[in-house]
């Protein structure tokens, strides 16, 4: 039996598994309290002996002690952000971590500065 000459599988790619897989087919977090820059932070990693996904847990860890953004999140763990959020909605459902606002560090200048940082930067 001769192998097809095209295959799904991609060498270079490694296993693919994919990303409903890991939600169990959910698409949306079930609450909307996400966005790229959510802070999160662990309050509860004793949820990993509650029969949690390998995910969540590498969640949680890694988001003891400090917190992380959700883009942050999602890059550590190679998935999207849209998976990231299902995720860490179940996360948040069971009391396992708390969000937070990102602190403003500054407020937006004057559109009179800008304009004379803009203005310096052309006489360069």
């Amino acid at each position: 039996m001769s192998e097809p000459e095209e295959s799904w599988w991609d060498v270079d790619a490694g296993p693919i598994v994919r990303s409903f897989a890991r939600t169990g087919g959910r698409t949306r977090p079930t609450r909307d309290e996400f966005n790229l820059i959510t802070l999160i932070i662990a309050t509860n990693t004793d949820t990993a002996r509650h029969g949690l996904e390998p995910e969540h847990i590498m969640i949680l860890r890694m988001c003891t002690g400090a917190p992380l953004s959700v883009a942050e999140i999602a890059a550590r763990l190679d998935m999207p952000a849209t998976v990231a959020k299902v995720l860490l909605g179940d996360l948040l459902d069971m009391g396992a971590i708390h969000t937070r606002a990102p602190i403003a560090l500054a407020e937006a200048p004057e559109i009179h500065v800008l304009q004379a940082v803009l203005d310096g930067i052309r006489r360069l």
